[in-house]
């Protein structure tokens, strides 16, 4: 049986990697006085009447994507905490293979082309004994680069067999049968090898018009239960197409 301590020694594990990576790729610029939750990417968000250029949606603004993002009570039995700029860096680290690079990208929620302000998010599970650590960001982008990234990010599902990121690598890479959710949706497994630990991981991205909503889960401890639970998916996924109408 798994111990109160377990879910504490995973969060500091996964914590202490996510921290030391995103310091080794240098991204973004974000200081000591960085905003949490919503950060601004290719451009600063926040003009309510981009136009649209065309190819569907125009990207949501900042103050659309703080509504439309989970909180406190919207899911029984997980916590809604807020991610700092520093955890969702605003510059892709490069990956090796190139190929690789829209997986790695997903690992801080960063894509290319650049969402115009994204929305992080730490889920936490009020079972002490759980051992997930699940994260999810909504990215703002206008539709055609948002349908860019998604058709990258499949590709990259179906030919990378494993790939290098700030030292770290990840193998294991196969495709997962998506959810029936917004427009379109890819999800994907891997195992990262990060600072020695073995660690189970997938990601699920839902494209709704403009906006991609992007959920990663990892679990040291359980392989089977490194999935973005269906609650959460369900529910952030209905907030989102509430607000885009």
């Amino acid at each position: 049986m798994k111990s109160k301590m377990s879910r504490a020694a995973v969060a500091v594990s996964v914590a202490a990697a996510l921290g030391f990576t995103a310091a080794c790729g240098g991204g973004g610029d974000e200081g000591a006085d960085a905003k949490p939750s919503v950060a601004g990417t290719a451009s600063a968000a926040g003009d309510a009447k981009d136009e649209q250029d065309g190819a569907g949606k125009a990207a949501l603004t900042e103050a659309q994507l703080k509504e439309a993002a989970l909180t406190k009570g919207d899911v029984k039995g997980y916590k809604i905490s807020d991610m700092s700029a520093e955890e969702m860096p605003a510059e892709a680290v490069p990956a090796e293979p190139a190929a690789c690079q829209p997986l790695a990208n997903m690992f801080f929620f960063t894509s290319d082309p650049q969402a115009k302000a994204r929305a992080g998010l730490r889920v936490t599970s009020v079972d002490e004994l759980s051992a997930s650590v699940i994260a999810l960001a909504l990215a703002a982008h206008e539709q055609s680069d948002a349908e860019k990234v998604m058709a990258d990010l499949r590709k990259a599902t179906e030919s990378c067999d494993g790939y290098e990121h700030v030292g770290n690598k990840y193998t294991e890479i196969e495709t997962l049968t998506a959810p029936e959710q917004g427009d379109e949706a890819v999800s994907y497994k891997l195992k990262g090898d990060i600072e020695g630990a073995k660690i189970p991981m997938s990601f699920t991205v839902v494209r709704v018009g403009s906006t991609l909503i992007e959920f990663s889960s990892m679990n040291m401890l359980d392989a089977d239960k490194a999935e973005v639970p269906a609650e959460i998916l369900d529910a952030q996924v209905a907030k989102v197409e509430k607000l885009a109408g």
